[in-house]
């Protein structure tokens, strides 16, 4: 059996607060004791090995709502190893879980998608399935087909999520169409998250939607109409209500730090997401790639279609998010990392397992340095990054 591993030193972030020199105790794939590094760890010295952190943070591992894809690889389209290598690549960068998101398709194709990555979330690979698309308003596509958009009728989104045999995770939609709300309670009936986006939806239509059970904002800003003084829209409505969670692409492309801020000020710290909404480029480069059936170029790390300019997704991993939001948006520590963490973590359900350092929880955490570089990734007690090789 592999050592007890004991981690000192780091400033640790805990949900009550961060701790000064503090120590994180692992014992197999979970965490068994968490405490200032003085306190006794409960494991004899001879069996445990430890790492002194000085000069770091220790945060829980980044939970990821929404991702496309990375590696060079497309979670829409690719084979099962090309899959698996976009999973490792955002490991790389802190994600130890992830929900794998699809781009707008022709449905039976999305359907045997849903059958692929319901496998891998079986697995363990992935934490679940999001549909993004095909269930969303033409007037704000962005990076998805117009042609394979349609209505949400609540048949075909149950058509959907029965191919996730029990995996589907979140299905985004522009719920003022015409079953729109249908497909809302659909959802909410079934334990799959219901996500306000790529929408044309008033203040009004907005809240009828989370009162029908819709709970996450896609991420908030971006493909819906802006916040006016007198239309607000759907932003004043998925801020203002406390049943939601929105997500913030957090790349400094897709948002102003001003934008940014807002949200965090007006949701508060505990209903924000960061998510990636990345696609394949993430941790690969710049180059010409395939966003669904769509062309896409990625210059200087953001991607845009050829054809109109749209940003399509993006190239972001969470641990430049995080880094981000504490040193350019001057975010607390805390706010950043319950963004990354605790707050998808129970979004999802599965906050008694994830989403922060506490015994009896997986052994996902992530190594920053003192400028929140990222140095090492734990994942289920094994480094996925190992902070010992430099």
């Amino acid at each position: 059996m592999a050592p007890t591993k004991v981690l000192t030193g780091a400033r640790v972030v805990l949900p009550t607060g961060t701790v000064d020199d503090g120590r994180v105790t692992v014992d197999g794939t979970r965490i068994v004791a968490t405490a200032p590094a003085n306190a006794p760890s409960g494991a004899p010295e001879s069996a445990a090995e430890t790492l002194d952190l000085t000069g770091h943070w220790l945060v829980p591992g980044f939970v990821d709502l929404h991702n496309h894809g990375g590696g060079g690889a497309s979670f829409t389209s690719g084979t099962v190893d090309e899959v698996l290598r976009g999973i490792h690549t955002h490991r790389l960068h802190g994600t130890t879980t992830l929900v794998a998101s699809t781009v707008t398709g022709d449905l039976d194709f999305l359907a045997r998608r849903a059958g692929l990555l319901a496998e891998l979330a079986e697995q363990g690979d992935i934490a679940g399935v999001h549909f993004e698309g095909p269930f969303i308003s033409p007037c704000r596509k962005g990076a998805h087909s117009e042609e394979l958009l349609r209505d949400p009728d609540p048949a075909e989104v149950r058509k959907l999520i029965d191919a996730a045999h029990g995996r589907a995770k979140m299905v985004t939609l522009a719920t003022e169409l015409p079953g729109g709300l249908d497909s809302v309670r659909l959802l909410a009936e079934h334990g799959v998250i219901a996500a306000v986006g790529h929408t044309d939806a008033t203040y009004e239509q907005t809240v009828a939607a989370v009162d029908a059970g819709a709970t996450v904002a896609t991420h908030l800003f971006n493909a819906m109409p802006a916040l006016g003084h007198r239309a607000p829209g759907p932003v004043a409505a998925l801020l203002e209500d406390e049943r939601v969670t929105v997500e913030l692409i957090n790349d400094g492309t897709h948002l102003h730090p001003a934008a940014l801020r807002l949200a965090f000020r007006h949701a508060g710290p505990g209903r924000v997401a960061f998510i990636t909404d990345a696609m394949d480029a993430a941790g690969f480069g710049d180059g010409r790639y395939m966003l669904g059936p769509l062309e896409v170029e990625v210059e200087d790390g953001v991607a845009r279609l050829v054809e109109g300019g749209s940003i399509a997704g993006s190239t972001l991993t969470l641990d430049r998010a995080l880094k981000r939001a504490v040193t350019v948006d001057g975010l607390p520590v805390e706010h950043a990392v319950a963004a990354l963490s605790a707050n998808p973590a129970r979004l999802l359900g599965m906050d008694d397992r994830i989403g922060s350092l506490e015994p009896g929880k997986d052994a996902d955490l992530v190594v920053l340095d003192a400028e929140f570089a990222l140095k090492g990734v734990m994942r289920r007690g094994e480094w996925v990054v190992d902070p010992r090789l430099g």
